[in-house]
Formats: structure tokens, sequence, C-alpha cells
């Protein structure tokens, strides 16, 4: 394709044949016609792929080029000069929407750490949620476990003990939920959530009864549970901490806690906003949107998604509902 100048707005990017339920809402959301189940997540200006099922995953732009492969061709005009500097052509980002048709199994992901030592990967899996639909969410244990405890619970696929041990939050619209690498969770039936993330698909599995998936083989990244498993934290994630993971009524500004800004950054506008230079990911969310730019103005309804890339200069979202605003970390 030729340089990037001004934002572009990316289509749905389904991957198939997830092995959990949901996708409606996903539809309902971007207003389009019904589409198949066990699609239940959209991954958005996505630069990273399914694992082990490339390309799957990687966003298609409106000319047919891959965004993987224009920003590698172009890494500056795409990411910026200081994050090239920093971190070569990696976007550092991942964004989704998910549709939680059924809960989600007990997983984890594990940190940067593990992932080079163990998995010669350049990222672990960091993430956070902007909860765009309510309903429950199970985040971190609510008492210690040694990992011969948990090993059993995963062995013999006791699930029932496994979701009692970890904390039920309850999230509202507009609701932010912060997951760091290691901490056990899942998302509830029902829910409809923005994620932000590290851009990698590493996911160990503690339970997989009644997902479409063969846990038992697939679950611990080829490592084998024994050694997956030294990538959960067993300690419990305390009341107070809870309460500085999930935030209540992220509605303007930035939507995270400051820590997360080591990750990502996700921002929330609810009139209008303005961003420096850098490569962005704009989902409009409620209402319609504007994207104004030195390119000019893209209006978004409710459900568009757009890439943004760094040559395009200084950017202001404006609306008359609200939109998100994800970005990589600062250089």
């Amino acid at each position: 394709m030729k340089p990037p100048h001004g934002p572009l707005v990316v289509g749905t990017n389904r991957p198939a044949a997830r092995f959990y339920k949901g996708g409606a809402k996903i539809d309902a959301f971007r207003s389009l016609p019904p589409g198949l189940d066990h699609t239940p997540e959209d991954w958005v200006a996505s630069t990273t792929p399914v694992r082990g099922a490339a390309p799957a995953g990687l966003t298609t732009l409106p000319d047919g080029t891959l965004l993987l492969d224009a920003v590698r061709k172009d890494p500056i005009a795409w990411l910026g000069a200081g994050h090239v500097a920093r971190w070569g052509a990696d976007s550092m980002i991942l964004v989704k929407l998910l549709d939680a048709g059924q809960r989600l199994p007990v997983h984890a992901h594990p940190d940067d750490a593990f992932a080079a030592t163990e998995l010669a990967s350049a990222h672990g899996k960091a993430e956070a949620w902007f909860i765009l639909e309510p309903g429950d969410v199970y985040l971190g244990l609510r008492a210690d476990i040694d990992r011969a405890g948990l090993a059993r619970l995963v062995r013999t696929q006791d699930t029932t003990t496994l979701l009692r041990l970890l904390n039920k939050v309850a999230v509202a619209k507009n609701d932010s939920v912060t997951v760091p690498p290691g901490t056990l969770h899942a998302i509830g039936k029902s829910v409809l959530l923005a994620e932000v993330q590290q851009p990698s698909d590493l996911s160990i599995l503690l339970e997989w009864e009644g997902f479409a998936v063969d846990g038992a083989a697939e679950g611990h990244l080829g490592l084998g549970f024994d050694r997956a498993l030294e990538a959960v934290n067993i300690q419990a994630t305390a009341p107070r901490q809870i309460g500085d993971l999930v935030r209540r009524a992220a509605l303007e500004g930035p939507a995270l806690p400051t820590f997360t800004k080591a990750w990502f950054r996700l921002d929330r506008t609810t009139s209008s906003a303005g961003y420096g230079p850098g490569f962005a990911i704009i989902i409009a969310t409620e209402g319609s949107s504007r994207l104004i730019s030195t390119a000019g103005t893209l209006n978004m309804a409710k459900g568009t998604t757009a890439v943004v890339p760094a040559a395009t200069g200084p950017i202001t979202v404006k609306t008359d509902g609200a939109a998100l605003i994800a970005r990589p970390p600062a250089a």
C-alpha cells in the first residue's frame, strides 16, 4: 500500500471456530447481520496472529494488505520514530472485542520473563477489559493455594472447586478491569467488552470441560502442566487489590490504573479529546464520533473501528456518545 497518512476504518476480523460460544453481541454492536457462533472475538487492527494458525487474527486493510506487512514495510510511518527506536516494528498492542456467549474457562497468561524463557516469545500477556455490557467476572484467588493443590484441581477437572476459589466480581457498563500476568481469571456469560492487551496469544487453561478444546493436550502451551502452572500466581488477590484492579465508571480520560501504562494505554471520551502523533486504535462505542486530523474528518458510527498511523500527526476525537482510544505504551 501507499505510505499511510490518515486514519483507516478496519472491518470485523473474527477468527473462526474458537473454543467457546459467542459472537451475536459483536454482530449487534457492529450492526452486522447475524453470523456464526463460536466467533466471540474480533481482533481489531491486529498485527498478532492466532497462535499456531496464522494468518488468522491478522487484520487486512481496505486495500487488501495485511496491517502486519504494512507496519513492517514502513514502521516509522505507522508507529513513530521514537516507538521504532525502542521496540522496532512491534506494535506493542492487541485490541479485541469479546462476547462471552458462555462463561470462559479459568485460565491465566504468562508474564514477559516466563514467555521469553520458556516460549521464546517477545511478550507475555497483561490485559485489561472495558465493560460494554454487564455481568460477572472472576479475578484472582480468594486465598493462597499450593501448586500441588492447584495441579490436582486441573488434573481432576474439579472446576466447581476451582471457580469457587476465585473472586467473583459484578461489573457494570463502563467499568474497567485489569488482569496482570499470572492472575487466574474468567469472564462470565453475557459480558461484552473491549480488551486491550500485550500482543500475544498465550493462554494456560485450567479447565476445559464443556468447551470445544482438548485442554489436556493444548492447555499448557506445549510445556506440560507442571511447567506451565509455574506461570500462575498462587497467592491471593486481596479485596484491596481487587479495588486497585477494578475501576468503577471509567467515564472520561484514562480508563485504567496508572501502572498499566507500561503495557498499554486506554482512554475514553464522551465529548472531545486530543492526542499527539502515534499509533492508535479507535472504537466508537456509543452514538456518533468524528476522528479529526490533517487528513480530514472520519465519521464513525457506533461499532466502527479505525486504526491511526503515527504519520497522521495529532488527532482529535469528538463524540456525542463515547469512544475508546487504545495506544501502545509511550516510547
